[in-house]
């Protein structure tokens, strides 16, 4: 008898495995891109190595303190923690689905049986107590791979989560790095414009000897003094943009606006780098967001192989062994036990239209995944190249925008000595002004936009992440 069950079901399988509704050739079309397409060489490592905590290398112990500040308490991090949880559940139900389902049940119920109902005398017409009570055991067989695919996906769903939670850490350094790079720029600004101010003071003073002695007149007085407000003016104005930049500092370590209005940021020296000549394939394992996309672009593939098995069968084996009874006193009895196994096989023959939609649905995201992968791969090997052209061009202009300050502070110094002396118009000190002036702005603009450069160069290096065992396989690839 046991063996006919068995005979019977495999021939049900055969036959419905014949009539299997096909899923038909795959659209799913987008190619991934490979690392020389993208401009970096296969054949080459990138040199520079970043250490996890590269912010140190600014050698700024207010720095440190924000950054890892900003790395315990972001609520943007502690998000990104959040979403690892939710795909870790997500990968453990996956998993729960590859075993045996078993259950234990016990009901009873009390109830008048009718008299004209199935049942004979001396039930007919009675008020008795119904029991069962029973354990069950129910597999899904999984002949086509449909759970393992989605484990597999909700697997790399559950590496993806966490790769991205590394790069939010690595951008939120690099947010904090920036932003304070930004309030030193904007403080080096202010010193400036303090020294233009006491430079006009002097200046004044010097007007009003003069006019005393009657060698300047109430023009040139009035134009002495006229360059006091204008300096006061862009002092207010860089103390408004600094009040900004240390409210949004405040922002990224997540502290009040007023926790930070003392703090006095300065430009520290830029330490030198080794500047990579060629950026190679490496870098892409060293890219927590390009190593998140291609886990996606995965579990996107696995998305799809789980959507073209729920073409064929599913095939369950079910069995349950209990006790089942008329009145309580009788259910532990020998003749009350039931045992049952079988097989179960469902096939969805009228349901191809939706199956395939489905499928395609899955085809189209496998698709988006791998063009999404595609832009993150460019986009990093552009970071990386701007920071670097960056970098380089800026080591060249503030050589030469040194040499340009020095020639104006001496040409400056000259103009006033020989104005005091009489020897020129306060033209020419009001025209050597000007040349110094910007040319010390630029000094702080180009020292600030190299530590903003380097900032940027180990962000789009990596930050100095590394891979942890479940994505060093992805990264290597």
């Amino acid at each position: 008898m046991k063996s006919a069950v068995f005979r019977a079901a495999a021939l049900a399988a055969v036959i419905v495995l014949a009539g299997c509704a096909s899923p038909g050739p795959s659209r799913s079309s987008a190619k991934l891109l490979e690392a020389p397409a993208a401009g970096l060489r296969a054949d080459a490592a990138t040199p520079l190595n970043v250490a996890p905590d590269w912010w140190r290398s600014f050698n700024d112990a207010q720095l440190d303190a924000l950054v890892e500040r900003a790395l315990a308490e972001q609520p943007n991090l502690q998000a990104a923690q959040a979403r690892i949880a939710r795909a870790t559940a997500a990968a453990e139900a996956a998993g729960a689905r590859l075993l045996p389902n078993g259950m234990v049940s016990f009901d009873a119920t009390r109830q008048r049986f009718s008299e004209h109902g199935i049942y004979p005398p001396p039930l007919a017409g009675g008020v008795y107590t119904t029991a069962n009570l029973q354990a069950g055991l129910q597999w899904e067989l999984d002949f086509f791979g449909r759970h393992r695919a989605e484990l597999a996906a909700a697997l790399g769903a559950q590496r993806a989560a966490q790769a991205d939670a590394a790069a939010a850490r690595v951008l939120l350094a690099s947010q904090v790095s920036r932003a304070y790079v930004t309030l030193a720029r904007l403080q080096a600004q202010r010193e400036v414009a303090q020294q233009t101010l006491a430079q006009r003071e002097s200046l004044l003073e010097l007007v009003r000897q003069r006019v005393r002695n009657g060698l300047d007149t109430n023009v040139e007085l009035r134009q002495s003094e006229g360059g006091l407000p204008e300096a006061r003016l862009q002092i207010a104005q860089l103390d408004e943009q600094i009040a900004l930049a240390r409210n949004q500092l405040a922002a990224l370590t997540a502290q009040p606006p007023q926790a930070l209005a003392s703090l006095d940021a300065r430009l520290a020296a830029l330490q030198p780098l080794q500047l990579p000549g060629v950026l190679g394939a490496d870098l892409l394992g060293r890219r927590a967001d390009i190593v998140a996309a291609r886990e996606r672009v995965e579990a996107a593939l696995q998305d799809v192989k789980a959507a073209r098995t729920l073409f064929y069968p599913d095939v369950n084996l079910t069995a349950f062994v209990g006790l089942n009874a008329i009145g309580l006193d009788r259910l532990f009895d020998a003749g009350s036990r039931q045992v049952g196994v079988g097989p179960a096989i469902r096939l969805p023959v009228f349901d191809t239209g939706r199956l395939r939609a489905n499928l395609h649905g899955r085809e189209a995201e496998l698709d988006a995944a791998v063009l999404a992968y595609n832009n993150a791969l460019l986009e990093a090997v552009r970071e990386a190249a701007d920071a670097l052209a960056s970098l380089q061009s800026l080591q060249q202009q503030r050589v030469e925008q040194a040499a340009a300050q020095e020639s104006a502070e001496a040409a400056y110094r000259l103009a006033v000595q020989r104005y005091g002396a009489g020897l020129s118009s306060q033209l020419t000190v009001l025209s050597a002004e000007g040349p110094l002036l910007a040319q010390r702005r630029l000094a702080a603009e180009l020292q600030a936009r190299s530590l903003e450069s380097q900032v940027a160069l180990l962000r789009a290096l990596g930050g100095g992440w590394q891979p942890d065992a479940g994505t060093a396989s992805v990264a290597a690839r």
